[in-house]
């Protein structure tokens, strides 16, 4: 996979934000940063839209949005067609979304993890690959469902 990320956060997720964009260069990603650049009250939907059609143009393979909990921006990015977004708060989740949903887009919460937690998901979400097989079926049920599809 290529090593380019997308990244986005409001004032909720601001310091882990800046810490996970130095971190996700020293893994060596070239990081697309969506903001926010300085700590102001935004709407997350705004920053989790940049991101989410960042990543379902093409531009990035992955992307990272960060909140106060994870799950604002989850709800805003999965309303982008192509975008699987999971808002996790441990390690497990974080791995699996990837390995068995295919999820694109990892949701974090400022207000939930610690910095050290976020960069350890962090890691186990852009290392961990697809499996497809019996998934591939399943994530294929859920574009049917964005398509409007009646399964």
């Amino acid at each position: 996979m290529e090593k380019k990320i997308a990244i986005g956060c409001d004032h909720g997720g601001f310091e882990m934000k800046n810490e996970l964009v130095d971190f996700l260069k020293e893994l060596g990603f070239e990081v697309g940063d969506f903001g926010i650049v300085e700590k102001v009250s935004v709407d997350y939907p705004v920053i989790a839209q940049k991101v989410a059609n960042a990543v379902a143009s093409g531009d990035y393979p992955l992307g990272i949005l960060v909140c106060g909990t994870g799950i604002g921006m989850s709800l805003a990015a999965n309303k982008v067609k192509g975008i699987r977004a999971a808002a996790c708060s441990e390690v497990y989740s974080a791995k699996f979304t990837r390995m068995h949903n295919n999820s694109n887009i990892l949701c974090l919460g400022g207000r939930v993890i610690g910095p050290e937690t976020a960069k350890i998901m962090v890691e186990a979400f852009v290392t961990t690959e697809f499996e497809g097989g019996r998934h591939e079926r399943r994530v294929d049920m859920i574009d049917a469902i964005e398509k409007g599809e009646t399964l």
